[in-house]
Parts: C-alpha cells; sequence; structure tokens
C-alpha cells in the first residue's frame, strides 16, 4: 500500500513541515477534505488538488481536520491568498455515517484503519462555519458529492425535513457543482488576472447566493427560470415535487437554463453547466502526476478500506445516461458520456502496472456502468434539444449508439499488456443494453463483448443490478422489465456452458423503494428463488438529496406527473419489505406466512418456505407449546 522509495514531495503536503520544505511563505489555495488524502485520480481532493498545482498554484491539504478541539488543524497553515476549498469527501456524510434505518456505522472506509469518526455530520457546513468564524474576510468555494447535491431547496431524510441550498446553511461564498475541473479553472484564470472572487457571478456550473436587493447578473446567452421559493416549498410539498423536474431536466441539457430561487432574504442563482468534458479535457485531468498512493502520513494507521477497492482499477468514463430514479450519478456527473482516450487508459494501465505490491490484476476496467465508454448520440443536434433524463428508459433511444465494439477492443489491449495476468470488469454492467429484446439496435458488437467479459473478466461472479422484479416499481425506478433480465441470464449461462465456466450472476435488488408493495416483494422473493438465487446483494431504499424516488418518498408524488405514489416509510412497512430478502432464514418464517396471510397471497407461503401443511403444524406445535409455557408460570405465580 505504500512506497517508501519515493520522496515524501511527490505528494501534495498535509502539514506545516511540508509546505516549507517546498520554500513556500504564503499559500494560494488551502483544500479542506472529509477524506484522508489518497493521491488517486478516484479521490476528488486530489483531483481538485493536482488542477491546481497544474495551474502553477502552492496548494496543500487538509485531511479530516478536528472540529471537536482547538481548531488547531483549520489554523496550522494560516490563510490563503485565493480562497478556501471545502469538500466534505467522496461520499455524502450522512450516508457514510447512516444506515437506511438511521443507526450509526461502526466503520468509515474512507479513513485509515477504516475508523469511524473522523469527520462531522454535515461536514461542508461544520468546516465553512469554522472558517468563517476564523477568516470573515477570505472566500470559502464548496463542492463535491454533498455540496453539489444540495444546492437547492432539499429534503434531509437524517432529520425528516426540507433544508434550504447548503450555501445558504454553510455560509460559503461560491458552490461549484458536478465534476468541477472545468469551472474550477476558469475560476483561477479570472482570480490569477486580479478578478476579485466576488465578483465571479457568471461562471457556467457555480452558484451562488445574492441579496435580494442586488442586481442579478446579465448573461445574454443564458434563459433564466425560476423555481418555488424555498418557503413556498416549505408550505406546499406539491411545490417542492414541482421544482424537481425542472431541476433534474436543466442539469441534464446541453443548453440548460440559470435557475433561480427566493429563499429568505436572498436569491439563489444556479448557473447552467458547462457541456460534457472533450476527450482532451477528461484525458487532461486523469493524467496528472498522481502517486497512486495514500500519503505515507498514514502508514502506522492502517490501510483505506476504499483505497483498497480501487488501488488497481482504471476509471473510463464519466456520466451515465440510465437516469435511475434512486441513483445520484447523472445529477452530479450528468447524463452525457465523457470518455478518455484509449492512449490515456493505456497510459494508466502501464502506471498500474508499476505500483509496489502489484501482483498482475487490474481490480476494475470501468466507470459509473461499465459498459457506456464512447457511447453518445449519433447526431448531436437531436441531443442538444432533449431534455429527457434517461437515453434507454423507457425505450432505448434511436439517436443513442450502443456500440460495445469500443469496449471490446480496449479490453483485448489491455489483456496483451505483458505485465497484466487479467483485468477485470469490476463496475456494474447494464445488462439490459446486452440484451436484443430491450437494445433492438444490436450491431453484433453485443454478442461479442458478452462474449469477451464472461471469458476473460469475470472475477469469479458478475454483478448485475436489476433492481426489482414488479414491473410498476420498476416503472418508478426507470428500469426495464424483469423479463429483459431472464433473457440476460439464459444468454450468461449459455456462454459460461459454452466454455466450461461457473461464474454465478449476483443480482442487486432494493426493498422499500416507492411503488413498492409488500405484495412485490413477496413475488420477487418467490420468481428470484425460482431462478436458484439466495439474495445477498441486497439494500433498503435510502432518500438521499437530488434524487426522483427521494421527491417521491417525501412529498408522495412523482414529480413529472404530480400523481400520488405509495411508498413505504414506517420502520415496520420497511421492515417487513425487507424480510422477503431472507425467506430461507427460519427466524423470518412465521412473520412471512402471517404477512402473506393479511394481504391474502397464502399461494406464495409453500412457494417461499416449503409444504404448507408441514408448517401450518410446525405453527401448531409452537403454540401448543407456548401455551404449556404459559400455564406452567400461572402454575409457578401461584405456588409463590
Amino acid at each position: 500500500m505504500f512506497d517508501d522509495l519515493r520522496p515524501l514531495s511527490d505528494w501534495l503536503p498535509i502539514t506545516k513541515k511540508e509546505v516549507e520544505a517546498r520554500g513556500w511563505e504564503e499559500l494560494d489555495v488551502i483544500l479542506i477534505s472529509g477524506d484522508a488524502y489518497v493521491d488517486h485520480p478516484a479521490f476528488g481532493t486530489a483531483v481538485i488538488g493536482r488542477i491546481l498545482e497544474d495551474e502553477g498554484l502552492k496548494i496543500a491539504i487538509v485531511p479530516q481536520p478536528n472540529w471537536k478541539d482547538d481548531l488547531r488543524d483549520f489554523k496550522k497553515l494560516g490563510q490563503p491568498k485565493y480562497f478556501f476549498g471545502i469538500t466534505s469527501g467522496c461520499m455524502d456524510p450522512m450516508v457514510n455515517h447512516y444506515t437506511a434505518g438511521k443507526r450509526k456505522r461502526s466503520t468509515d472506509a474512507y479513513t485509515p484503519g477504516g475508523k469511524s469518526g473522523f469527520r462531522p455530520d454535515y461536514a461542508t457546513n461544520v468546516y465553512s462555519k469554522i472558517l468563517k468564524q476564523l477568516y470573515p474576510e477570505t472566500p470559502i468555494l464548496i463542492g463535491g458529492i454533498e455540496a453539489s447535491l444540495r444546492r437547492v431547496t432539499h429534503y434531509d431524510y437524517w432529520e425528516d425535513e426540507l433544508f434550504p441550498n447548503i450555501l445558504q446553511m454553510s455560509g460559503a461564498d461560491m458552490l461549484v457543482y458536478g465534476m468541477g475541473e472545468l469551472p474550477l479553472r476558469e475560476i483561477l484564470r479570472l482570480l490569477k488576472k486580479g478578478v476579485p472572487f466576488n465578483s465571479l457571478k457568471t461562471i457556467p456550473q457555480t452558484a451562488v447566493l445574492l441579496d435580494q436587493e442586488e442586481k442579478i447578473p446579465v448573461n445574454k446567452n443564458w434563459e433564466d427560470l425560476w423555481l418555488n421559493s424555498h418557503e413556498k416549498c416549505l408550505r406546499d410539498k406539491r411545490s417542492f415535487a414541482q421544482n424537481f423536474k425542472h431541476i433534474e431536466q436543466e442539469s441534464n441539457k446541453v443548453q440548460a437554463r440559470r435557475l433561480l430561487q427566493k429563499t429568505g432574504d436572498y436569491n439563489l442563482v444556479v448557473n447552467p453547466p458547462y457541456p460534457p468534458m472533450s476527450e482532451n479535457e477528461i484525458d487532461r485531468s486523469f493524467d496528472l502526476p498522481y502517486t497512486r498512493l495514500p500519503h505515507p502520513k498514514y502508514k502506522k494507521r492502517g490501510s483505506i478500506p476504499a483505497y483498497e477497492m480501487i488501488r488497481f482499477s482504471v476509471n473510463m468514463h464519466r456520466g451515465c445516461f440510465g437516469g435511475c430514479s434512486f441513483c445520484t450519478i447523472s445529477a452530479h456527473q450528468g447524463k452525457f458520456i465523457a470518455s478518455r482516450s484509449e492512449e490515456s487508459i493505456l497510459k494508466e494501465v502501464d502506471k498500474v502496472t508499476k505500483m509496489p505490491d502489484f501482483k498482475g490484476y487490474i481490480s476494475d476496467l470501468g466507470g459509473p456502468s461499465a459498459n457506456m465508454y464512447k457511447m453518445k448520440g449519433k447526431v448531436q443536434s437531436i441531443c442538444d434539444r432533449c431534455v429527457a433524463p434517461s437515453c434507454i428508459h423507457p425505450v432505448v433511444c434511436s439517436n443513442l449508439d450502443t456500440s460495445h465494439k469500443p469496449m471490446t477492443e480496449l479490453y483485448k489491449k489491455v489483456d496483451a499488456h505483458p505485465e497484466v495476468k487479467k483485468a477485470f470488469v469490476g463496475s456494474g454492467i447494464r445488462y439490459d443494453l446486452l440484451v436484443d429484446s430491450y437494445n433492438k439496435k444490436n450491431d453484433g458488437s453485443l454478442d461479442e463483448y458478452m462474449e469477451q467479459v464472461v471469458t476473460c473478466h469475470v472475477s469469479g461472479r458478475l454483478k448485475v443490478a436489476p433492481e426489482h422484479t414488479s414491473d410498476n416499481t420498476l416503472k418508478v425506478m426507470r428500469k426495464p422489465s424483469f423479463k429483459h433480465f431472464h433473457e440476460f441470464k439464459k444468454k450468461y449461462d449459455a456462454i459460461n456452458k459454452k466454455h466450461g465456466l461457473n461464474q454465478p450472476l449476483i443480482p442487486y435488488f432494493i426493498s422499500s423503494h416507492p411503488g413498492s408493495q409488500a405484495e412485490d416483494m413477496a413475488n420477487l422473493a418467490a420468481e428470484t428463488k425460482d431462478m436458484g438465487f439466495k439474495l445477498e446483494q441486497v439494500q433498503d431504499f435510502t432518500p438521499t438529496p437530488m434524487t426522483v424516488a427521494t421527491i417521491i418518498y417525501y412529498t408522495g408524488l412523482h414529480p413529472y406527473t404530480l400523481r400520488p405514489i405509495y411508498t413505504a416509510k414506517s420502520p415496520k412497512e420497511k421492515k417487513q419489505q425487507h424480510m422477503f430478502f431472507f425467506w430461507h432464514k427460519k427466524e423470518n418464517y412465521q412473520q412471512i406466512r402471517d404477512k402473506l396471510t393479511s394481504i391474502g397471497r397464502e399461494d406464495l407461503i409453500e412457494k417461499l418456505i416449503g409444504d404448507k401443511k408441514r408448517h401450518q403444524k410446525q405453527s401448531f406445535i409452537k403454540d401448543k407449546r407456548k401455551s404449556r409455557q404459559n400455564g406452567n408460570k400461572k402454575k409457578f405465580r401461584r405456588r409463590k
């Protein structure tokens, strides 16, 4: 995990001593991060730090500062020339800290040794308020997943209430949303020219908060769209739901409108995003001089679990056009795919093979969805007019090029590297793009890709995400009918059989998703049992900011139709749905039997937990034994 031969100066500085060793008396930018510092392109703080360095700035990182003591971590590097940059880390801290049932987690994958307690809840707010207290005149720029997905009025599951935008909550001066390379470079270009930070109000993909008396800057290239005010959203859930449709559509348009929202005494201004990064732009980001290793400071504290998962992985692209209702990827990275060049990817593969402890195995050649590399619209002008949040739901767009050939060719080139024994595809694969029944534009590349992946790139088991079996629930999820998963499994099993391989499919499923009833979960359990699955990769739905499913969870309405949709919300309802994943556990038999009886689906009792009469007999014996025990207790009390 650590390389003792590399000089400390190969990493960006994180201590006063490291800053002084570079001969710097003043820093241009100081980054505050909720994650430990791992100098790898999969960690946002490293990417931003390397961009700042690439722009010629003196930069240092304060990873996981202590916010409970005398705040020495926030003071140790002094005051930067341009601004403080804040990110809470690669995950929203609340998702990082709590389960779907709001139980506190005991580990943190982004901390050495996996230890929890090294970042606060709502970390962006906490860090920003501390810095504003210590250095009130120094601008604060926030970014990362937490800031990005909380950029407007949003529902917070953990407090069960609507929060205003994160600029208002944190006191920060500007927010960069999404993948921040392009807006950051523009900010730096203007600051280096001498433009004051507080004048930077029309940079794409940023948000600022203005006093209501202040005139909103004019940009003749942008149209404006006023959202329902924060106060109106507080009064009326329907108004909050209406907002989301506009937010999602404008986040995924090539020519988006500027979003404006009144909130208290302020106007929130969310500038339109940049177009998707070009190949040269994304290559420039990935080709920066990362060590791909954690900072040596952590050597005695243990490995960083999130790093261990991706240390030998290579990310080929960004973005996802799936538009799943429960997923935040498109809200943060956008629906348009930004792909790296083959040259850049192969250069990184070569770098991975030279890492300490590399044994010849690349853990993942992928992206948010593994099989979307190089996919884009055939006619760009059609994409320019599109407002759909998904390119493959309810059908695969006729303008989308779904050829898998570029991926297949790239996989073969990676396999040909003399130091690579095997390169796995560990990211999730969109199985619906690989079956003719759903993706009707098979140019011959789908079967070739499947053959290549199954025979050369599966690490024992292949993970895919059908998410549910109910067509009604899947429609709310923006996922295809489960019948297409049956076809995929048939195709996958045939290739395994042809090559004498035993590589099970591991499907992912979600319980308590909006639209899912207890009966849907019972059917899910029965159908997957018939297919030979004992489900492992399962989770209960967690509402996170900036998703369709979260809007439905809070308002009870679908934001696009404003029609009611049922959602399991109480702990009892959620537990009853989740238990159907584990029909094979004896401790669940009675609850499953009772629930199926109450919803009139006794026919599923036998399917799920075996012979109905045998279990009725067992239940009778159990009740009789319990009755006898109760009787003995009464006799004992009478004797006393």
